[in-house]
């Protein structure tokens, strides 16, 4: 594994408090050795990076170098009690039995008495702020469930909103895309921890700033899958099978096309539609020809937004390469016209639904709708207009949920509609 892996030292998350109290020990003339249980491969990375220590002692092909063999290990080294070692885990106590003295990082209040027990306790740094509910919510990326709001579109387009029974199917539909989405996201935040630390505002992710361990995402997926599960359950069949389908290309996207360029857009394109689709099925709402087709040309739009605002970002900060993606900085005009094409073509089907037959049988006054039409056409100008300028969010989606003028925009499509009825 360790082989396989590509580590970027100079992007993981330190800590600083730590890192400062060893140089300061540098200065003064200690000796500094990295010693730890990771793979030589990946220690040699670090140690050459922070460029402070005097050698390494790692885990090696033949042995695991922790706890008991880490300490027999440093003995022969140093000398019984001839160092000093910082640790973090219970393990460590087997070291710090035939040190001098100890260091304790990260490591709680619990294991600082256990090792005051064993050695004398030189310097404490305290626990990281990781794996806090704080964290938690945050990798769960609840402002991203405003996107699970399309499983309410069939039933406004239907006139519907108002039946109990399938605003409350509608209701559980939401919850349940949400909990599946977040499963989803704590996955590629987890596959994505590279991309995402070379990135100034994903950095800031709980998984990426190590605010939250890896092995909290791994219990929480299943347990999130779980409880979208249980949601489903009390949805037609039909339902559980488009969540599924959504949760299957998810994960693909998450590990194979997101990389392929133009396959992500539409991938995501795709995403978004499905949550429509599976709202007309659980509120047993005849789905749209019109909203369907509307549905994939806009999101379209908006996953190029979304692409073309990230190589914006690689242009300002003087890279080539968006890392994680297979999109170059010079592909970012041509993405701007494939974006603002899928725009176009939307408010050219809204267009075109007003003469339909359907719209005769839903609105009294389906003239009205060319103001919709009107609306929207200004809406993603505006929002072409602000990814242009380098003023666009990384996910347009959020961008709305923040933007006055969207929430306007939003405001009076919905007046105008129910002028249309």
């Amino acid at each position: 594994m360790a082989r396989r892996i590509a580590l970027n030292p100079a992007n993981l998350p330190y800590n600083r408090e730590f890192l400062d109290w060893l140089l300061q020990e540098k200065k003064s003339g200690r000796p500094l050795w990295l010693c730890t249980g990771a793979p030589r491969l990946l220690a040699d990375a670090v140690a050459d990076h922070l460029a402070i220590f005097d050698g390494v002692l790692a885990t090696s092909a033949t042995e695991n170098f922790t706890g008991e063999t880490k300490a027999r290990g440093l003995v022969a080294q140093f000398g019984d009690h001839g160092f000093d070692y910082c640790g973090n885990e219970e393990k460590d106590l087997a070291v710090w039995r035939v040190s001098h003295g100890g260091v304790v990082v990260n490591g709680g209040k619990g294991l600082e008495s256990r090792a005051a027990a064993v050695t004398q306790v030189l310097a404490v740094f305290a626990r990281l702020n990781t794996g806090s509910l704080h964290a938690v919510v945050r990798s769960m990326r609840l402002l991203q469930w405003a996107k699970n709001i399309m499983v309410f579109v069939p039933l406004v387009a239907a006139h519907r909103i108002m039946d109990p029974l399938a605003l409350k199917s509608a209701v559980m539909a939401f919850f349940a895309f949400g909990f599946c989405a977040s499963s989803v996201y704590l996955l590629n935040d987890m596959l994505d921890l590279e991309a995402d630390r070379q990135h100034p505002v994903k950095s800031k992710r709980p998984f990426a700033a190590g605010e939250l361990p890896l092995t909290a995402g791994l219990a929480l997926i299943p347990v999130l899958l779980l409880v979208s599960f249980l949601f489903a359950l009390r949805l037609p069949t039909g339902f559980l099978l488009a969540l599924a389908g959504y949760y299957l290309l998810t994960t693909i996207y998450s590990f194979v096309l997101k990389r392929i360029p133009i396959v992500d857009t539409l991938c995501l394109a795709c995403l978004y539609t499905i949550r429509i689709v599976a709202g007309a099925v659980a509120t047993a709402v005849p789905l749209s020809f019109w909203l369907l087709l509307f549905s994939v040309f806009f999101f379209l739009s908006l996953a190029f937004v979304k692409r073309c605002a990230e190589l914006d970002m690689i242009l300002r900060n003087r890279k080539e390469q968006a890392p994680g993606r297979d999109y170059l900085a010079e592909d970012l005009p041509l993405l701007k016209m494939f974006g603002i094409a899928a725009g176009y073509l939307s408010v050219l089907v809204l267009a075109l639904y007003i003469n339909s037959p359907a719209v005769v049988a839903l609105y009294r006054c389906p003239e009205a709708i060319w103001f919709l039409c009107l609306l929207v056409l200004y809406w993603i100008n505006r929002l072409w207009l602000k990814t242009h300028r380098g003023k666009m969010h990384d996910d347009p989606v959020v961008f709305a949920l923040k933007d006055k003028v969207s929430f306007i925009v939003g405001l009076l499509s919905l007046l105008t509609l129910l002028a249309a009825v």
